[in-house]
This record gives C-alpha cells, sequence and structure tokens, in this order.
C-alpha cells in the first residue's frame, strides 16, 4: 500500500473542503491486481481493506459466494481472531452471526464464547447476557462461563463477575488460572487489593499453580499503590521459588515501577535483565515493550537498538509501527517518525487506521497542521478512508485550535461530534475554546447547536444539556452575569472529561 506523504500544503484548505473532497470521492480500495509484487486475492485480503466499521462486511462475504468461491468454517474462525486481534470487534461479530446465521455452520462452544465476548463489547453487558441465557443449559461449559466472567470484568460488573465465578465453583466446573487471573485483574483495576492475597491463597489451596500472569497482576499492584518495597519482596520471593521459572515480565513491570519512582538506574537494570530472558517466540511482544518503556525513559538510542532487533525477526507488523511511530513522536523525533510511517505504508497488506490517525493526531499537536491536512486528504485520494472519522476531526480541531484558527476549529469540531459514536469524548480544551469563541462572536446559536449535537450523540445527559441550553438563552437575553456563564464552562468541561 502506497501512501506517500505528499510535500505540497492544502492550499486554501478547510474542514468544508475537506467534507467536500469526501462528498463527491467515489474511490474505494480496488482489488489487487494479479501481478507478483501484489498479495494474492483472499477473503482475509478483501476484509481487511473493509476497516470502516460503519460498513457492514456482508457485502463482501456475499460477492466472494457469487464469484463461485466458498468459505470455509475454519477461514471464518482464522479471520475472526486476526479482527479481534486489530479491534475490529464489530467485523468480527457479523462474520460470527454470518457463519451460524447464514452458512448454517455447527458451532462450537468455543464460537459462542467468542461471540459472548464479541457481542459484550459491540453491544454491550445487556446483550451478552441475553445470548447467554439464550444458549442450551448443556453448552454452557467452562469456556461460556469464563466468557461471561471476562464479559463483566472488562465492564467492571464486580457483583456479577463474582457471582459469575461462585457459580462455577458451584457447579466444580475446571476452573483453571486463566478465570482467577480475569477476576484478580478486576481486583486490580478497581484497587481492591485486599483481595488479591485472598483469592492468590485460593487457587493454592485447590492446587492451581500460580502462572505468569498472576504474578504479574501482584506485582502491578504493588506498583500501582506505589509500593516499592513490597514489590521487591514479591520479585524476590518468585525469583527464589524453584518452582516458578522466572521470565522477562516481571521484570519489566518492576522497570516500569522504578521508572515511575524517578529511580532510572534500577529501572535500566532490570530493563536490561528483561532483555536478556525473552524467548524466540516472545521478542516481537516483548521488543514493542521495550521500545515504549525506553521512550518513557527518554532513550532514543535504544529505541532504535531494539527496533532494529524487531525488524530483524524478518515480520512486519502493525502493532510495532504503531509502537515505534508513537514512541518517536513521544520523543519528538518527527522525522523518524515519518520515515518509519512510509516504511509501513510502502509494505503492510492488512490496513490499521490506527497508524494513520496516530500520525494526524501527532501533527496537530506538534504544531502542524497543514501537514495533518495534506496527509488527510492523501488518505481520501488513496481511497484509504472514505472520509475523515471522528478521531481524525478531533485532532484537525487541535490543530486549529492551537494554530488560533478558531473558525476552521470550530467547523472541524461540529463535524467530529457529528460523525463520532458511543464511547467517543471530544477534546475538553478545544471544546471548551470552540465554545468560548461562539460566544465572544455573539454566536450563542451556533453554540446551542453544538450542544445539541453532544446531546443528540449521547455525550451529554439530559439535565446537563437543559442546563447549558437555558443558560445560553438566558445569556442572549442578557439577563445572566459572566459568572454565571462561567459556571456553564466549568459544567460542560466536567461532564465530557
Amino acid at each position: 500500500m502506497k501512501l506517500l506523504i505528499g510535500s505540497n500544503p492544502w492550499t486554501n484548505s478547510s474542514v468544508s473542503r475537506i467534507l467536500r473532497v469526501v462528498a463527491y470521492s467515489t474511490k474505494t480500495l480496488s482489488r489487487p491486481s494479479a501481478s507478483p509484487s501484489s498479495p494474492p486475492d483472499t477473503l482475509n485480503i478483501r476484509i481487511s481493506r473493509s476497516g470502516d466499521p460503519k460498513v457492514s462486511i456482508v457485502p463482501v462475504l456475499n460477492q466472494w459466494l457469487e464469484e463461485g468461491k466458498p468459505i470455509k468454517q475454519p477461514t471464518v474462525q482464522v479471520i475472526i481472531r486476526q479482527l479481534r486481534s486489530l479491534r475490529r470487534y464489530k467485523h468480527a461479530l457479523e462474520l460470527s452471526e454470518y457463519m451460524s446465521e447464514e452458512m448454517k455452520c455447527n458451532i462450537t462452544v468455543g464460537d459462542m464464547a467468542v461471540r459472548l465476548d464479541l457481542i459484550s463489547k459491540v453491544r454491550g453487558v445487556d446483550q451478552a447476557e441475553k445470548y447467554f441465557n439464550s444458549l442450551p443449559q448443556g453448552m454452557r461449559t467452562f469456556k461460556v462461563y469464563g466468557a461471561l466472567l471476562n464479559c463483566y470484568a472488562n465492564h467492571k460488573c464486580l457483583e456479577k463477575a463474582e457471582a459469575t465465578m461462585q457459580i462455577m465453583r458451584e457447579l466444580r466446573l475446571p476452573i483453571s488460572a486463566v478465570s482467577y487471573n480475569v477476576l484478580l485483574n478486576l481486583y486490580h483495576r478497581l484497587g481492591k487489593h485486599d483481595k488479591l492475597d485472598v483469592l492468590m491463597q485460593e487457587m493454592t489451596d485447590k492446587g492451581i499453580k500460580h502462572d505468569a500472569y498472576t504474578n504479574s497482576i501482584r506485582l502491578n499492584s504493588y506498583v500501582s499503590t506505589s509500593d516499592i518495597e513490597g514489590m521487591e519482596r514479591f520479585l524476590s520471593r518468585i525469583e527464589n521459588d524453584v518452582e516458578i521459572t522466572m521470565g522477562w515480565h516481571p521484570y519489566l513491570i518492576a522497570s516500569n515501577a522504578y521508572s515511575k519512582a524517578n529511580l532510572t538506574d534500577k529501572a535500566l537494570q532490570m530493563l536490561r535483565r528483561a532483555e536478556q530472558l525473552v524467548p524466540q517466540g516472545s521478542r516481537k511482544y516483548a521488543y514493542e515493550l521495550f521500545i515504549t518503556v525506553y521512550a518513557n525513559l527518554g532513550r532514543k538510542g535504544d529505541v532504535y537498538r531494539v527496533w532494529e532487533l524487531y525488524r530483524s525477526l524478518g515480520k512486519f507488523f502493525n502493532s510495532g509501527y504503531l509502537c515505534m511511530i508513537s514512541s518517536l513522536v513521544k520523543l519528538d523525533d518527527l522525522d523518524g517518525a515519518e520515515r518509519v510511517l512510509a516504511e509501513w505504508e510502502s509494505g503492510c497488506s492488512l490496513l490499521d487506521t490506527r497508524i494513520p490517525n496516530l500520525m494526524i493526531s501527532a501533527y496537530c499537536r506538534k504544531g502542524f497542521v497543514e501537514k495533518a491536512e495534506a496527509y488527510t486528504k492523501r488518505l481520501i485520494e488513496r481511497g484509504v478512508i472514505k472520509e475523515p472519522d471522528a478521531f481524525i476531526l478531533n485532532s484537525l480541531a487541535i490543530g486549529y485550535h492551537m494554530d488560533g484558527q478558531m473558525a476552521k476549529a470550530v467547523e472541524s469540531l461540529r463535524a467530529a461530534i457529528s460523525t463520532s459514536s458511543s464511547g467517543w469524548k471530544p477534546n475538553t480544551g478545544t471544546l471548551t475554546a470552540c465554545l468560548k469563541f461562539l460566544e465572544g462572536e455573539n454566536n450563542l446559536e451556533a453554540a446551542k447547536e453544538m450542544l445539541e449535537l453532544l446531546n443528540v450523540k449521547g455525550h451529554l445527559s439530559i439535565d446537563v444539556y437543559d442546563k447549558l441550553v437555558r443558560t445560553i438563552m438566558d445569556r442572549s437575553a442578557d439577563v445572566v452575569p459572566s459568572t454565571r456563564q462561567k459556571d456553564t464552562v466549568k459544567l460542560l468541561m466536567k461532564k465530557v472529561q
């Protein structure tokens, strides 16, 4: 995929021009031509190019069948796993449903567990529970209960997660360390550190060995409470436990702990020890983490050193490029980030929109909004995206705000809100600046429209929305003092943070 960054600025650019380009663009990613340098035309490749989560992949499946090409269940299962790894949960769920409802495949318990997890991520806990309750009692194995436990943990439903674990105990299901780790991790995320040792003791009493993930959760718990001494004691204990094979990950966690405590020398010592213990099969994942930690420590030389080790693996992964570009941006090495981006563009076959989105965000936050405009335009022209999504538009709004182009910031932010989905939030500082700008322009109607958009999209509660609109209406009648206007901005900032 070629997406070279052009040097030409986007002359007379504006968000309205972006949207005009989008409205009249009919370009889409074309099917690869049959040349030796092109990847094969597989179902996986076609689905990977349907990266927009708002666009269904069912037409891609139907077209594949219309061309007389079969779709086999093992192939679908592999693609679902890949989509999940890329966080394309909506498309993975569509495939899961297509496999059972259109292909009429014999769905395994594992398929049910995966589908339960996907429903939870795409449609929420209530729909996941509804699907679980629809399953025959005999199909509710430890895999399905484990998936339900994981759903509750992901949504921080502590009581439901604990109740599910208790049901699994009462049914005498073969609970593994994986399920215990899910609950342990939930306790850690919720700050219930006192419950960790109790649950770990239950594992010991039942003869369930603490695995590397169990120990990592406990170490991270010490780190989150800034208990360096507790972390060192626990690390020493597992180092001296003859039943535990020490891997590299505990030392990486210790490195992060020392880094947060500004103990840089100890952090580097732990990081070097971790590097020496990485097995061949874990190097991809480990190198990505090492790059991030070295960047946090400001060690640019080590970032590039580990990147070369990563590239020497002979395989190129989107996650690695995402990690490297993010780290170079953090180190203010935009030139290096652009070089890595160009390498990714010239060699990748699976689209991951997080990578171009990251670069656009970096340009905007670093004061290069014209580069962000040019790159966004290039993505549209190449058919990589059909239109700027809420993330890109929000990034552009930040860039315009930082550059003092408030009219464009307002226009871009309004477009971002219009195209946003559940879970998205605007940049608080830019939103506040846009509302203040509209107030200064005596364009209170436009401010009200922006609030209405936030309300319609579910980013404001009805009560907060009503209070803000009433304040704006009172302001237009010149009956509310300026302190009330300031309170409105504070209220809005608190709500969207």
